[in-house]
């Protein structure tokens, strides 16, 4: 009975035992002194550029995966039909700039006659005071000039008809002219393909995506730490970011922008603390001259907030 007592005791030594090696093996590590953890999602500044006009895509210039200079020529579209639309403007253009010359030199002309008419009315009028000069004379000299003044005016308010046609057949032939330099799309910024959405041969409209781009150079992540933690950190203060991609690289980053505001957690953001805290966005500045960091990566995050040593290891924090 003794001996079976004694094995009993024994046996709940050794599970508490092991229960407790298990419990040190397992339990999370405490994060080293002077350091915060956040974890989030990797950002960049995307660019995505669409057609701005419609036509078959005859090449492309959009490896996905490959870098582009800002200037750099992507994708070019038919500009047949541009530059159809061009000469058609630009022909009645100058269609409309040859009507206003020649409605100019009959503008001079009856400008003439009607100088020419109030000077013999002004003529006979002296004569008639003298009665050298009929009646009937004076009054086909005015009308002579009424008919001069009138045909003068009609003219002129058909030649600033004729001034609002030609401004408009201008600005016609500046959207022809803008319409065509469109139909090769060049990057606006320099940056990496990470998404190419159109093929030569296709057949694009006006707005359709054609390419995303992202500057793999100026990427982001944004952490979220609780409100009492604020006080802890500053803009600048290093940072260190591990991704599952490259698990034993940590990248350099350092604080860049810090929330205004508070807000209680995203849901898809993973902190060690109450989910339904307030807490404060920060914004580090990845360090990726390397380009091996990509937008959208998880990646756990540790601020240093402290002037202490960068510790061996960093332990991600259970919740």
């Amino acid at each position: 009975m003794k001996r079976s007592w004694l094995w009993t005791l024994a046996g709940v030594l050794a599970v508490a035992i092991a229960s407790y090696a298990v419990f040190v093996l397992t339990r999370p590590e405490p994060l080293p002194p002077g350091i915060l953890y956040g974890s989030g999602h990797i950002e960049g500044t995307e660019v995505r550029i669409a057609s701005e006009v419609a036509g078959r895509v005859l090449e492309q210039q959009m490896p996905e995966g490959q870098s582009v200079s800002a200037g750099a020529p992507l994708v070019t579209i038919d500009p047949s039909v541009s530059r159809d639309q061009l000469s058609a403007v630009e022909g009645e253009f100058a269609a409309l700039r040859e009507s206003r010359a020649a409605l100019a030199a009959q503008i001079a002309t009856w400008n003439h006659h009607l100088e020419t008419a109030r000077a013999q009315v002004a003529r006979l009028e002296r004569l008639a005071q003298t009665q050298l000069a009929s009646q009937q004379s004076l009054d086909s000299a005015r009308d002579a000039a009424r008919q001069a003044e009138g045909e003068s005016r009609r003219l002129q308010a058909q030649r600033e008809t004729l001034d609002r046609q030609i401004a408009s057949a201008e600005s016609r032939v500046s959207l022809a002219r803008t319409q065509l330099t469109r139909t090769t799309v060049y990057a606006p910024q320099s940056g990496t393909v990470l998404v190419r959405a159109v093929e030569k041969g296709e057949v694009v409209q006006v707005g359709q995506p054609l390419a995303l781009l992202v500057d793999l150079s100026r990427l982001e992540l944004k952490v979220y730490l609780a409100a009492d933690q604020m006080g802890k950190v500053r803009l600048d203060d290093e940072a260190r970011v591990r991704v599952d991609a490259f698990p034993e690289q940590l990248f350099e980053a350092r604080i860049a922008r810090v929330d205004d505001y508070a807000q209680f957690t995203p849901r898809d953001i993973h902190v060690p603390a109450e989910r339904t805290q307030m807490v404060y966005g920060v914004t580090l500045a990845l360090e990726n001259s390397q380009r091996r960091l990509k937008p959208g990566m998880p990646a756990d995050a540790w601020i240093r907030w402290q002037e202490l040593p960068w510790p061996q290891t960093l332990p991600v924090p259970r919740e």
